[in-house]
Order: C-alpha cells, then sequence, then structure tokens
C-alpha cells in the first residue's frame, strides 16, 4: 500500500503499469479506488495506472473540514506533481468526473484529456439546493443511501446484483459528517462549478478533449440530455459525448465495453 501525506491528511493510493500515458481514477462520492477494480489491469497493461482514494473516503484520512470538489483537486494535484505523473488523462465517476474537470481547469498543465462518467455537474439550481438542504438533515448516511439507490439499475445484470449491495455498505461505514461535507461541498459550496446556468462557463474553461459517458437516468434527474454534455466540452473537437442505458456504476456493469470505449478514445489522442 502507498500513502503520500497532504497537510494533516494523508491520501492512500495505488501506481500500476507503465507507458507513456498516465492515466487517474477518480471515484464518486462514499466510494473508494476499488471502483475500478475492472479497470486496473487492462488499462494498466499499456499505461501507467494512479488510483487514489479521495480525501475522507476508504483508506485515506477521514477528517472533517473542505471536502469540496476542488479541494479534492488540491490533493490530487500535489500528490499528481510529487510522483511525477503528469500530464494524465483523469477519468473520474460521478464526483470524480467534477474532481477530474477542475483539475483540467485549474491545473491544465496537470491533464491532456478528461473522461467524466456520469459527472456530478450540470445540476439544475433548484434541484442542487434541495439536495444540499437534506444532507444538513440529522441523517445524512440515508439520505446518501436513498440518493444511490434511486440511480442504480433497475435491471442488473446477473454477475452484477451485488453491486447496490457494496455500494451501500461502504455509505453505511462513513462518518456522517463527512458524507454531509462532501455532498453539499458538490451541490452548494461549488454552485459555480455543478449548477446551472453558472457552471457552465466553468466547464468550458476545460481546453483539452473531453469525453463524457452519461446514463440516461442520471441525465432526466439533472433535466438535461447529452446536447448540454456536448455543449460544454466543445472547446476541443476531439471531444465526445455518449449516453448508456444502465445503472450509475457503468464501469463496473458494463467494464468490456466501457474499457474498449476508453482505450480507444485514448488511443486517438491528439498530440
Amino acid at each position: 500500500m502507498t500513502y503520500i501525506n497532504i497537510g494533516d491528511h494523508r491520501l492512500f493510493y495505488t501506481d500500476d503499469g507503465a507507458g507513456d500515458q498516465a492515466v487517474l481514477l477518480l471515484h464518486g462520492a462514499t466510494c473508494d479506488s476499488h471502483d475500478w477494480s475492472w479497470q486496473i489491469d487492462p488499462f494498466a497493461a499499456d499505461h501507467r495506472v494512479i488510483a487514489p482514494d479521495l480525501r475522507g473516503h476508504g483508506r485515506s484520512s477521514e477528517i472533517p473540514g473542505d471536502h469540496t470538489p476542488k479541494a479534492l483537486a488540491e490533493d490530487l494535484a500535489l500528490l499528481l506533481d510529487r510522483i511525477g505523473a503528469g500530464p494524465v488523462v483523469a477519468v473520474g465517476h460521478s464526483l470524480g468526473g467534477t474532481v477530474a474537470s477542475v483539475l483540467a481547469v485549474e491545473r491544465p498543465d496537470l491533464v491532456r484529456a478528461v473522461v467524466a462518467l456520469d459527472p456530478g455537474y450540470g445540476f439544475d439550481a433548484e434541484f442542487a439546493a434541495g439536495a444540499a438542504d437534506a444532507f444538513r438533515g440529522p441523517d445524512p448516511i440515508a439520505v446518501a443511501t436513498a440518493l444511490l439507490s434511486s440511480v442504480e439499475s433497475t435491471e442488473p445484470l446477473p454477475a452484477t446484483e451485488w453491486l447496490p449491495t457494496w455500494h451501500r455498505r461502504r455509505t453505511l461505514g462513513m462518518s456522517p459528517e463527512v458524507v454531509a461535507e462532501v455532498f453539499i461541498g458538490m451541490f452548494e459550496a461549488s454552485a459555480d462549478v455543478t449548477r446551472r446556468p453558472a457552471g457552465e462557463e466553468y466547464l468550458r474553461r476545460r481546453a483539452c478533449p473531453v469525453l463524457t459517458v452519461s446514463t440516461q437516468t442520471v441525465l432526466n434527474i439533472k433535466g438535461i440530455d447529452v446536447g448540454w454534455d456536448e455543449s460544454v466540452a466543445s472547446v476541443h473537437p476531439y471531444s465526445l459525448a455518449v449516453v448508456w442505458d444502465t445503472g450509475h456504476w457503468l464501469q463496473q456493469e458494463r467494464p468490456s465495453t466501457f474499457n474498449a470505449l476508453v482505450l480507444g478514445w485514448m488511443a486517438g489522442l491528439p498530440s
């Protein structure tokens, strides 16, 4: 296991494979880097693959304080600087997609491209405000498990029927204070990044190629379609947005298809 100290906390990360291109895998809220178990070995066959646990998650320090996407991105910038891993293709799921995008805007020297899976941005202001208020209630863990279960696949494949239980149990094991901070940090404290229309201007500051893979369920919750994803990633002509009919953890439900899509897209990245 590998840890790096950042201020008053430490991050857990793994560093596998080798190659000219490094890939940074970023999990979502209340999750951890185990979410990429279906990707690490296939990606590491030809690339260097860094998979951290974000602060407050998994084996990284669970500390009170700032858990906004910008704070999480600052941790990752320090990590990449110290281990000499940039520029990376930053692959982020849910909250991780927002963190990858923030890293691309704030430290463009560290990010060659972004892959955003059902990213945690593009929310309607009213929905985001209501979600933030819910996480201020007495049981943020219950709110988180209900929210995440609402985006699970309604018709899981037989081989993935156990995933909802795994996702729920990880959330149950987290500190309620950190869970509240993470979701309030995404829905409210980062309104200039995650809410429409304010976040649109910020996301268009990503100068690199962006591959967005969304699920129809989450697009419906946000009240947008794939055209919106395309519009905020249109700065670079190699950007692409697609929609899949799966649950929120699409990289786990369709790993072979997902891996082929991302690795193929990466192979065509402009130099």
